[in-house]
């Protein structure tokens, strides 16, 4: 009999489940612990001394914890994210990019699923065959993703990406490498002005990390609407905030609330400025007809691989809810949106700034931008000789 023998512990854990529940009341920890060791001891023959504690910990976190096993890899701060392919294949990243492999956390795809139905069950939400697509966050702000097993070939996908408890500072992204302190400075002049900023950037590239760290800047005294699919963002220094996240349809196909409607509604409470977490598809057009009606200092970040090439999906986006001509469309891009970010997720995991720019007009078949601030080819962050060219907005003009 080995530790890793699947069919033992999850013999131990239905055991121990069972007289928990005979106990007939709400047991403490305490006790719950308590009766895991007396089921593990009467099987001590098998084990060494040194495998005791390990088996107890896994049998009593299978018993006991919501998440099982994942429980502790979700309260450890050096993991940014949690990827579970089926219960065989499961791997967590550290914050310094580092992934690793992690083994024996499940022993059946219903102790998985079991895991991901607590989730949706957190948050009025279900899973199943017949809505096999779970997208939830954790009370932590944690972004949920989960798949069930009759789509995923290989067994029930989860997949979580935990983001700090106290949120990001520009200073911190300086301390990381993310962005220089020439440029950070910059950026917070920018953000504090009502200059409207667009991040981009690849999966995991760090957007919302980095676009938390934009919204520290916003003058405390602001009224702030924040719209995102699952509410990740935290601005806490804000009094008068009011956030907003959009709900799916539930089983019977009501209730849906999506994000253009939110952002439409928002402009009728009287917003000093509007952040939208992401977006993804026609409600491009509603952002940005906020940009343009004198709501300064919106934001909103976007998956691309280049300013240029989310410039183009913005047109592709905002082409999926309307009809007007093309050319309209650029116009309302170039007008709303003054500064556009890029970052990218380098080898080893480190995210980093890649370009500002400055988006000034459309000629020629293409959007005219004015580098601020590029990566050069050691993959360094360098200030452009270019002067901020649309100076209209600046009131603290030396910290440009």
């Amino acid at each position: 009999m080995k530790l890793s023998d699947k069919n033992y512990i999850q013999t131990k854990t239905e055991e121990a489940k069972a007289k928990i529940i005979d106990a007939g009341r709400r047991i403490s920890d305490s006790e719950a612990l308590e009766i895991v060791e007396d089921i593990i001891l009467d099987g001590m023959d098998f084990f060494d001394l040194s495998e005791y504690k390990s088996l107890i910990d896994s049998v009593y976190a299978r018993t006991r914890n919501k998440f099982g096993l994942l429980e502790s890899y979700l309260n450890d701060d050096d993991y940014s994210e949690i990827m579970v392919n089926g219960i065989e294949n499961a791997f967590a990243e550290r914050r310094n990019g580092e992934m690793i492999r992690l083994d024996g956390l499940f022993d059946s795809v219903g102790e998985l699923e079991t895991i991901i139905r607590n989730i949706a069950s957190g948050v009025n939400r279900e899973i199943n065959e017949l809505s096999p697509i779970l997208d939830a966050r954790l009370p932590d702000g944690s972004r949920v993703n989960a798949v069930y097993k009759n789509v995923a070939a290989d067994g029930p996908v989860l997949t979580i990406r935990k983001f700090g408890k106290n949120g990001y500072s520009l200073s911190d992204m300086t301390d990381s490498g993310t962005v220089t302190a020439e440029c950070a400075e910059m950026l917070s002049c920018l953000v504090k002005n009502g200059y409207n900023i667009f991040v981009s950037g690849g999966t995991s590239s760090g957007k919302t990390t980095f676009l938390n760290a934009l919204s520290a800047c916003i003058p405390r005294g602001e009224r702030v609407i924040v719209i995102e699919d699952s509410m990740e963002l935290k601005l806490q220094h804000i009094e008068n905030l009011v956030q907003m996240e959009c709900h799916n349809a539930n089983s019977t196909g009501q209730g849906e609330i999506n994000m253009a409607s939110l952002i439409k509604t928002s402009l009728r409470m009287r917003p000093d400025r509007i952040i939208v977490g992401e977006v993804r598809g026609e409600e491009v057009s509603d952002m940005l007809q906020a940009m343009n009606t004198g709501h300064d200092g919106c934001m909103s970040t976007g998956h691309a691989n280049s300013v240029g090439g989310m410039l183009r999906r913005l047109e592709a986006m905002y082409l999926m809810g309307s009809s007007i001509p093309i050319d309209a469309i650029r116009a309302q891009i170039v007008e709303g949106i003054d500064i556009m970010i890029h970052l990218g997720r380098l080898d080893g995991g480190m995210r980093k700034v890649i370009e500002v720019q400055e988006l000034i007009g459309f000629a020629d078949g293409n959007y005219v931008l004015n580098p601020l601030f590029l990566i050069d080819d050691r993959l360094n962050l360098r200030r452009t000789s270019n002067e901020l060219h649309n100076n209209s907005k600046l009131r603290l003009r030396e910290c440009i």
